[in-house]
């Protein structure tokens, strides 16, 4: 039994290094525009029930996008970035659970490495993830706010105490980066190693509880991860006394 921090390099494009991580986040992007493109073909004004559960869903995630940011106009408007957040992410905890997922190995030079690999289980994926949603959120803060508004929530030669503040927000945004990628790597690769360990151990019965934990606490931290990032977003498109005047 092997335990590897980093994604496995798999083969390469050139000078691009594919990994086993990478290559299951390409399958999830797959699988997700398949699904996508056939379920946008099959709606209905009266739906069946797998559009039924599919509205659901998105009227809970807007329901609960509104009390953040609002207004329903808002939620629906920023509805795809956190959507798809959420729903790629927890397709791919999900999908990194599977059977067989970390079973097929491949022999890459001298070593046998497994060809598929939980994305969020590699900090390459959660680091670009993270960077991604800070970057979208300060985006669409220029967008609403207008650039030199939002710079100024950074660089700000007013007084010495705005200054100050400027550096600690832009400070912020950094540890953002970092908490996001740390947050979900830690517990999604925490959770891999424990159900390989369990698995190595006790083979039978005993792994089923644990799987079942592992798919709640997939879906438990697609959840954060998206919620944060609308907390992130909420907090970029208001004016600076409105972002003061939501956290008092």
């Amino acid at each position: 039994m092997e335990i590897s921090l980093k994604a496995e390099d798999i083969f390469s494009i050139g000078n691009f290094n594919i990994t086993n991580g990478l290559l299951l986040a390409a399958v999830v992007s797959l699988i997700l525009i398949i699904f996508a493109v056939i379920f946008r073909s099959k709606i209905k004004m009266v739906p069946g029930k797998v559009q039924a559960v599919v509205e659901m869903g998105l009227e809970g995630l807007l329901g609960l996008m509104e009390s953040v940011l609002g207004t329903r106009a808002a939620a629906e408007k920023y509805l795809p970035l956190i959507a798809t957040i959420f729903i790629f992410v927890l397709t791919s905890n999900w999908l990194g659970l599977l059977p067989g997922v970390g079973s097929f190995h491949i022999k890459v030079g001298e070593d046998v490495v497994p060809l598929f690999r939980s994305p969020a289980a590699d900090l390459n994926f959660t680091l670009a993830l993270a960077i991604i949603a800070v970057f979208t959120t300060n985006f669409f803060g220029i967008v609403v706010l207008g650039t030199f508004t939002h710079i100024k929530k950074f660089i700000n030669f007013s007084s010495p105490i705005n200054f100050f503040v400027g550096i600690l927000e832009f400070l912020s945004e950094i540890s953002r980066v970092i908490s996001f990628s740390f947050r979900l790597f830690g517990n999604i690769f925490a959770g891999e190693v424990l159900l390989t360990i369990i698995f190595f151990l006790l083979p039978y019965i005993v792994p089923i509880p644990f799987m079942f934990m592992e798919i709640f606490f997939g879906a438990i931290q697609a959840l954060i991860f998206a919620m944060l990032t609308l907390v992130f977003l909420s907090a970029s498109i208001a004016s600076h006394g409105e972002e003061h005047a939501t956290e008092h």
